[in-house]
């Protein structure tokens, strides 16, 4: 009767990587080369012991512990353990999240559409269709660890020896069986996708933050988090293989958990009940602004709260390092004093851009769930009444435009109180808030874009993700990495002034205002001219 349950999975999971013969390739192609990008560039960055052991000096202070995890190998800085404590927590961010992706489109998602139910008609086991998804992430995640693994030791750089470079790639590929196996058991806990997602990043967004808070002030409390487990590995350095075996330990326990709840429930069922919603609408709930507010409620202030913790934990730190400035010579060096601003100040404006980009991820999922209503066939039944595609398409803009307002102010505000609390001599308010204010015009041009696609092509609207990830990219790693600055310049963010270090240059930012302005405005034309998914 067990075989039975798993009868078909084989031809479910060719069937599974058929449908992803494009995204996972894409995937574990561009975190490849990425890696080996940044491990070749290292080299020619910090070629000799003395500049690196001052890169690890930086290194040292809690704002980029928090970041990116504490540093192993700091007291004799090789190119393995610069790798692995500047990428490695980073990268594993991003393959959790393609984990969560992809586990979720083929359970929750392909039941919510109907296509499991189609399945199970067929001669498929009841558990076929998890396993089969559980199997394809497995492997995905399993061809990453052996292509950076190998890659890595492949580049020929000394200090990245075999054993460290496999242990590399299997941090990775533990992280994202773990988080696949988390995204398929809240695919059973929870009644839609949106849920499961909801829940798995969350999940994933805990564990960077219980990490990071655990790196500076407890060490202890990092091993609460799985991509604590991961940086305990002490790639290149100590290359402890036991937290790879109970990261991956953990998984399996998840995974037989999922299988078993997977059996005893009820088709588009959840363990999570769903709230009952009103017996009738209010008023507000019958307007299309109303509805799609409705739709993102509990996502947005999940991000909300996500948000204000983020700016909350990197205040946090903010308070050690005026006196790791002044203390170290190094860090003088790289960070040249500005006459009537303090040294935290200035790295202030390091840490806003990151702010920024990440406080742009909510209004953009804000604004392409019009796409994601149309796909699901949502839309048409809207347009039927007496609502223009303007009228629909605007709702949808002011949630993410005003969204992504407040996901700033909520970064800044527990940036400012917690930062304050910690300080002898605080920042006020009004510069903080100044400095993150500025990059709303990219953060406009961003969702401008994302509106572009939805009006002339949706199914590229993909390609914003692209192109807010190369922002991340050039603008967190750029200055490290020295790339040019030509590659900086092609994003939006890369044209906003460092306040309060930089001058405001009210022409610059009334330019890329004006851009994203007309972005809207060919957004709204295409969206009232192309054909509505039907």
């Amino acid at each position: 009767m067990a075989n039975r349950s798993y009868h078909n999975t084989g031809g479910l999971s060719r069937f599974i990587v058929r449908q992803d013969r494009i995204r996972i390739p894409v995937w574990i192609i561009s975190l490849s080369i990425l890696s080996f990008m940044v491990a070749m560039a290292f080299t020619d960055l910090y070629p000799t012991g003395i500049e690196r052991q001052t890169i690890a000096e930086t290194m040292k202070n809690p704002a980029m512990t928090a970041m990116v995890g504490k540093g192993y190998g700091l007291e004799d800085y090789t190119n393995g353990a610069m790798m692995a404590h500047q990428m490695l927590l980073l990268t594993a961010m991003a393959v959790g999240i393609m984990s969560i992706l992809l586990v979720t489109r083929h359970t929750r998602a392909d039941e919510e559409d109907g296509r499991i139910e189609m399945i199970r008609s067929l001669p498929a086991g009841r558990l076929a269709n998890l396993y089969a998804t559980i199997s394809v992430s497995f492997g995905a995640n399993a061809l990453i660890a052996i292509i950076m693994g190998f890659g890595l030791y492949a580049l020929g750089i000394e200090s990245m020896d075999l054993e460290g470079s496999l242990m590399y790639g299997a941090a990775l590929g533990a992280t994202g069986i773990f988080f696949s196996a988390i995204t398929a058991l809240f695919a059973q806990l929870t009644e839609s996708a949106r849920g499961t997602i909801g829940y798995s990043i969350t999940v994933l967004l805990l564990s960077y933050l219980i990490r990071a808070i655990g790196d500076v002030s407890n060490e202890t409390l990092s091993w609460f988090s799985p991509l604590g487990w991961v940086l305990g590995s002490e790639v290149y350095v100590n290359n402890y293989w036991w937290p790879i075996i109970l990261t991956i330990g953990a998984a399996i326990i998840l995974v037989a958990l999922s299988l078993y709840l997977n059996a005893i429930r009820d088709l588009e069922a959840g363990f999570i009940p769903a709230k009952p919603g009103r017996k009738y609408a209010s008023s507000f709930l019958k307007s299309p602004l109303g509805l799609a507010l409705r739709l993102q409620r509990t996502g947005l202030i999940a991000w909300a709260a996500g948000m204000f913790i983020l700016g909350a934990s990197y205040g946090s730190v903010l308070g050690d390092l005026e006196s790791f400035f002044t203390k170290s010579e190094m860090m003088a060096e790289l960070l040249t004093p500005v006459e009537g601003y303090s040294l935290t100040e200035q790295f202030l404006t390091m840490l806003m851009s990151v702010i920024a980009m990440i406080c742009t991820i909510p209004p953009l999922m804000a604004m392409l769930k019009l796409k994601g209503e149309e796909k699901k066939n949502h839309t048409e039944h809207l347009l039927c009444r007496a609502v223009s595609r303007t009228r629909l398409m605007g709702s949808y803009l002011i949630i993410s435009v005003i969204g992504g307002f407040l996901m700033l102010a909520l970064a800044d505000i527990g940036l400012w109180a917690v930062g304050n609390s910690v300080m002898d001599e605080g920042v006020a308010f009004g510069t903080i808030f100044t400095a993150a204010m500025v990059y709303l015009p990219a953060m406009w041009i961003m969702i401008g874009i994302a509106m572009l696609f939805i009006g002339f092509s949706p199914k590229l609207s993909g390609l914003t993700w692209l192109y807010l990830t190369y922002s991340i990219l050039v603008v967190y790693l750029g200055g490290m990495l020295q790339f040019p600055e030509w590659m900086g310049k092609l994003t939006p963010f890369g044209h906003i002034p460092k306040l309060p270090v930089e001058d405001i240059d009210f022409m610059k930012v009334s330019m890329l205002t004006i851009i994203a302005i007309l972005l809207l405005a060919a957004g709204f034309l295409g969206y009232n001219k192309r054909d509505i998914r039907g």
